[in-house]
Parts: C-alpha cells; structure tokens; sequence
C-alpha cells in the first residue's frame, strides 16, 4: 500500500489535521500537501513516517 494511502488512513482514523501530521512526523507541516501532490519521499523518511504511525497507535491505542 502506497505510504499516501497509509497516512489518509491515519488521519482519519485519528481525527488529525494534515499539518499537525506533517509536524509531528517529520517537522514538516506541508508534507502531505506535497505527498497529495505527487512528492516521493525516501526510504529514510517513509521508515520514519511509518514509525510515527506505529508509535502514536500504541500511545494512543488506535
């Protein structure tokens, strides 16, 4: 599954904003814009991303 896929998912799951996303993950609040947008992130960054997920589902038991 596509990580854009992945984080829409996310979102919804949690009721978050993007940007707050964006923020929290990877200090960037207009990364999903630009994910939407077509941007390709790298491995480092989409290992870091998914570590948030993962991480925030266990804090947060989602």
């Amino acid at each position: 599954m596509p990580l854009i896929r992945k984080i829409e998912i996310f979102l919804r799951e949690n009721k978050m904003p993007w940007t707050k996303f964006g923020r929290l993950s990877v200090r960037d609040p207009r990364f999903v814009e630009d994910l939407r947008n077509g941007r390709q992130p790298g491995k480092a960054v989409s290992r870091r991303v998914e570590d948030f997920m993962s991480i925030w589902r266990e804090d947060h038991g989602a």
